[in-house]
C-alpha cells in the first residue's frame, strides 16, 4: 500500500513538473540546439485588417488611430470593422472617421467572432489579414515588425506580443497575473524558434490570406484554430516578441477568472471540433500543442492527487517535509487572496495566487465543456 501510494504521488510530481517547468525546458533547449531560420525574400506590402466589433464605439477611435500612425500604415489597403449585433454608436462612429480606408460591415444579428471572420476574410484585398480586436493599442512599429516575417514564404501566421501595463496601486492579482503573461510569453518565443508555436495572440496576429479557412461557428479559441489550420498546410506559425500591442491586465481573480474559464473550455471544445489534432501524424505542432494546450487540463487532478497520497504519508519525515512544503504554497495563495479582498498587495503572493485561480478556473471549464456549455460570443 505505502508503495502504490509512493508510486502515485511521484508520477504526481512528475507529471506537474513536466507540464510545468519539464516543457518549458524541454522547449527552449530544442530551440537552443535546433533553431528555425527565415529565408529572407521579399516582403508583402498589401495588407487587411479586420476587426470584429462589438458595442466599441468608445474604443474604436483609439484603436484605429493608433493603426493608422503605425510605421509603414502606407501598406494598409483597408480596415473592416465587422459591428456583431451592436447597439451602440459602433457603425456611426466607423462611418465618421476620416479616413476612406476604413469601412464598416454591419450584421444586425450578433453571431460570434468565428461567423463574421469567415464573412469578412475572404473579402479582404490584402495579400496579408491582420485579426485584430477593439481595444488594445498597438505600438508604432507593430505593424512593421509582423509583416517583416512575411519576407519568408513559408512563414504563414505572425502572431504580436501582448504587453500588460503597470497600474498605480497595482492589485496582487495583476502582479500574478502579469508573471503569468511572462512565464507564457518565455514559452512562445522558444516555439517560435524551434517549429512553431500552436496557436496566436488572438488581439493581434497576421495569416496569408491564401491558408484562412472558415471555421465553425461556434468556434471559441478562433486564435487557435485560425493558425493551426495554416500550420496544417504546411505554414509556420511565428511569435514576433517586437510587434508589441498594450492592454492593462485584469484587477481581480473574478475577472481573470472569467477569461481564462472560457480560453480553457475552448481547449477542450478544439478536441472535440478539430480531433485530429491530438494525433502526431495530422498535427505538425503536435508536441506543442498536446504539451502547451491540452496537459495542463490534467493539472487540477494531479495536485490533488499529490495533495492527498501526500497526505497519507505524513507519517513519514521526507514526505511530512514535503507535505509542508505543499501548505505553505496554498497558504501563500491564500495569503494573497485575503490581501487582494482587504485591498493590499503582496507581490510574493501573486504567483501563487494565480496558479490556484487557474486551477480551480480549470476545473470549472471542464464542467462547463462535460456539459457542452460553450458562448462562443465574449461577455465583457
Amino acid at each position: 500500500m505505502i508503495i502504490a501510494l509512493q508510486l502515485v504521488l511521484g508520477l504526481s510530481l512528475l507529471g506537474l513538473g513536466y507540464i510545468f517547468v519539464g516543457y518549458p525546458l524541454l522547449i527552449w533547449t530544442c530551440a537552443q540546439r535546433k533553431p528555425w531560420v527565415l529565408v529572407r525574400q521579399n516582403v508583402p506590402r498589401t495588407l487587411s485588417i479586420v476587426i470584429v466589433a462589438h458595442n466599441e464605439a468608445k474604443n474604436l477611435p483609439r484603436k484605429l488611430a493608433s493603426l493608422l500612425a503605425c510605421a509603414k500604415s502606407e501598406w494598409i489597403e483597408e480596415i473592416l470593422i465587422g459591428s456583431d449585433g451592436s447597439t451602440d454608436e459602433t457603425v456611426k462612429v466607423v462611418r465618421s472617421f476620416a479616413d476612406a480606408r476604413v469601412r464598416v460591415a454591419e450584421f444586425l444579428e450578433r453571431r460570434g467572432k468565428p461567423a463574421v471572420l469567415n464573412d469578412l476574410v475572404p473579402q479582404c484585398l490584402g495579400e496579408l489579414v491582420l485579426l485584430a480586436d477593439a481595444r488594445q493599442e498597438f505600438d508604432v512599429n507593430c505593424l512593421e515588425r509582423l509583416m517583416e516575417n512575411f519576407a519568408d514564404p513559408q512563414v504563414g501566421v505572425v502572431s504580436g506580443e501582448l504587453v500588460l501595463r503597470s497600474q498605480p496601486g497595482e492589485t496582487t492579482a495583476a502582479q500574478g497575473i502579469g508573471f503569468y503573461w511572462k512565464y507564457e510569453k518565455f514559452i512562445r518565443k522558444c516555439e517560435s524558434r524551434f517549429r512553431g508555436v500552436p496557436g496566436a495572440t488572438g488581439a493581434c496576429y497576421v495569416i496569408r490570406k491564401s491558408l484562412f479557412r472558415p471555421i465553425p461557428e461556434q468556434t471559441i479559441l478562433d486564435d487557435v484554430a485560425i493558425p493551426l489550420q495554416a500550420v496544417a498546410q504546411g505554414y509556420h506559425c511565428l511569435f514576433e516578441p517586437r510587434a508589441v500591442i498594450y492592454d492593462a491586465p485584469s484587477r481581480s481573480p473574478r475577472q481573470e477568472s472569467v477569461r481564462k474559464r472560457r480560453t480553457i473550455s475552448g481547449a477542450v471544445q478544439l478536441v472535440q471540433l478539430f480531433p485530429q489534432w491530438i494525433w502526431p501524424t495530422s498535427n505538425p505542432l503536435w508536441l506543442e500543442f498536446v504539451s502547451h494546450k491540452l496537459l495542463r487540463l490534467v493539472s487540477p487532478l494531479l495536485l490533488l492527487t499529490a495533495l492527498l497520497t501526500n497526505l497519507a504519508l505524513v507519517s513519514y519525515p521526507f514526505y511530512r517535509l514535503l507535505f509542508l512544503a505543499q501548505l505553505i504554497f496554498y497558504g501563500a495563495a491564500l495569503a494573497g487572496w485575503f490581501c487582494q479582498y482587504i485591498g493590499r498587495r503582496a507581490a510574493c503572493c501573486g504567483p501563487a495566487l494565480m496558479f490556484v485561480t487557474l486551477n480551480m478556473t480549470t476545473i470549472m471549464a471542464l464542467w462547463d465543456a462535460l456539459r457542452s456549455r460553450y458562448r462562443v460570443t465574449w461577455q465583457k
